[in-house]
């Protein structure tokens, strides 16, 4: 009799702390990235009334007898499944479609989450807001003008320093394409002005020195009389300044002393060789001439005349049309010019990939690498400990956080601009509800039925 009373005991006991789960989750329905929890039940010991008996030549074998001693909890899961994604528009929301935890630091102290709400703090710092843990990753280190993220480095703090400079870059490549029309007449000998400008083709476009100072590289392509397919470019930086810049190009060795090249087309149109007036030629592999003009008002070195920026012109390969100048029978066009001068510029804005690399856009239309945030993966998801504000932390049988990038070694990618919702179902949480309601409700019957029984027994002397 009195087992029944403790068995029922039980039964209201983990069915409450059942309930209790299923109200924690159904009050987070709406935190971000929260994971819900689930009790499972088993049964507890039983006690054998009689032992089993096995089969013998007389009589066949004999089951156990044995009374349930109630119920107990066998765990409560955490379920690590994907909660939907909710847009935000907000570029320093961050969700993990996939597996992976973001880490968060607090002094020593390690976190992992699935809530990407973060913001950045007065310090560049990209924290949770909440409680200004911080976000852990990679921050791009910038070596000889060469921006890389070591994703294989310990992680650290992720600064996104808006209103930081991005320092001007001279140029040192240009790379033109363009067609020269076949059918440009040639330039005589002491043509008139108007004959001049109808055989002359001119192309102007800004470059940067290291100042960040805009010059203007003009070239002039004249055809050369008396010589098929061949044409004279004449290169200028800065045509309309008081002081000359003093332009010299050169092919080979650094013996030419004019702003002089020459470039021979084949009969298809493409691009067949380049020379200088000295006689240096390149007729193969990619066409390319060395530019050099003086810095207007740079400090001059001892023993200098003048300082020198130089530069590569790219005029394409030989036999290519495409990324190349061309010689055909169509207007004359300037159809790209790449330089990769800028002047100085302040980070106005950034956004975030799908592998977390966070990039910065200036004012000076460069974009550059400024970090990338990390993800941990654990062999257990379900063996982290809930530590409260959306964080987990690691326990003895969650396994140790195997840190990567995003999209590596089983990790989800990160989706800017939106958070991860609850993974709580709304229609699953109140049926088992109902299920636990029940189920309580059941054994409080088990014990009154009980207690009906004692009072039974106790009243049978009258």
């Amino acid at each position: 009799m009195m087992r029944s009373l403790y068995s029922g005991v039980s039964g209201l006991q983990n069915h409450q702390i059942r309930m209790d789960v299923l109200g924690n989750n159904i009050s987070n329905i709406n935190t971000t990235g929260f994971k819900k929890g689930r009790v499972n039940f088993q049964d507890m010991l039983s006690q054998t009334l009689s032992g089993a008996a096995k089969p013998t030549d007389e009589v066949g074998g004999v089951n156990p007898k044995q009374v349930g001693l109630g119920m107990v909890i066998a765990s409560i899961d955490t379920i690590h499944t994907q909660g939907s994604l909710q847009t935000t528009g907000v570029m320093t929301d961050l969700a993990v479609q996939g597996e992976g935890f973001f880490i968060l630091q607090d002094g020593e102290k390690r976190f992992y989450s699935r809530d990407g709400s973060f913001g950045i703090d007065r310090d560049g710092l990209l924290v949770d807001p909440a409680n200004g843990l911080r976000v852990q990753g990679w921050q791009a280190i910038t070596i000889d003008g060469i921006t890389t993220i070591n994703t294989a480095a310990d992680i650290n703090d992720l600064i996104i320093p808006v209103g930081d400079k991005d320092p001007a870059a001279a140029t040192t490549e240009v790379e033109l394409a363009c067609n020269l029309d076949k059918r440009t007449p040639e330039i005589p000998a002491g043509a008139a002005p108007q004959t001049i400008l109808d055989g002359t083709w001119s192309t102007t476009f800004d470059i940067f020195d290291s100042f960040g100072n805009v010059h203007q590289l003009q070239v002039n392509f004249t055809k050369v009389v008396g010589i098929a397919n061949r044409w004279q470019a004449e290169v200028i930086v800065d045509p309309d300044a008081e002081v000359p810049t003093n332009t010299l190009v050169e092919i080979g060795a650094a013996n030419n002393a004019d702003n002089l090249f020459f470039i021979d087309f084949d009969n298809l149109g493409s691009l067949a060789a380049v020379l200088d007036a000295q006689g240096d030629t390149i007729a193969e592999g990619t066409l390319q001439i060395q530019v050099g003009f003086d810095v207007p008002e740079a400090t001059v070195p001892p023993g200098e005349v003048a300082v020198r920026q130089l530069f590569t012109l790219n005029l394409g390969e030989v036999g290519s049309y495409r990324n190349a100048v061309t010689q055909f029978a169509e207007k004359s066009s300037t159809k790209a010019i790449i330089q990769n001068g800028y002047p100085m510029g302040y980070l106005e804005s950034f956004k975030i990939d799908q592998s977390g690399v966070i990039t910065g856009v200036y004012s000076n239309g460069t974009n550059r690498a400024i970090g990338q945030v990390a993800l941990a993966g654990f062999t257990n998801p379900g063996g982290l400990e809930k530590v409260g504000e959306n964080t987990y932390e690691v326990s003895n049988n969650s396994g140790e956080a195997r840190i990567d990038a995003a999209g590596i070694a089983g990790k989800g990618k990160i989706i800017a601009g939106a958070l991860e919702m609850s993974n709580v179902d709304l229609a699953e949480q109140f049926t088992d509800m109902i299920v636990t309601q029940r189920g309580f409700q059941a054994n409080s019957r088990t014990i009154t039925t009980s207690d009906q029984m004692i009072q039974e027994l106790l009243t049978l002397k009258r």
